[in-house]
C-alpha cells in the first residue's frame, strides 16, 4: 500500500504534466501589455502569441 504523500506527489506530477502550456506570459506581458488595448485587442494579441509561441 502506498503512503499518502507517495499519492499526494505523483497526482501533482500528473497535474504538472498534463496542464502545462507552453505559454510565456511573463515574455508576453512584457512586450504585449502595456499597450493601450481594447479587452477585444488583448484578447487578439494573447490568443496570436500563444499560437505563434505553442511548441
Amino acid at each position: 500500500m502506498r503512503s499518502t504523500s507517495v499519492i499526494i506527489d505523483e497526482g501533482v506530477n500528473c497535474l504538472l504534466d498534463k496542464l502545462r502550456e507552453p505559454f510565456d506570459y511573463t515574455k508576453w506581458h512584457r512586450d504585449n501589455l502595456y499597450e493601450n488595448f481594447s479587452l477585444s485587442e488583448l484578447n487578439r494579441k494573447a490568443t496570436e502569441f500563444a499560437r505563434d509561441n505553442s511548441n
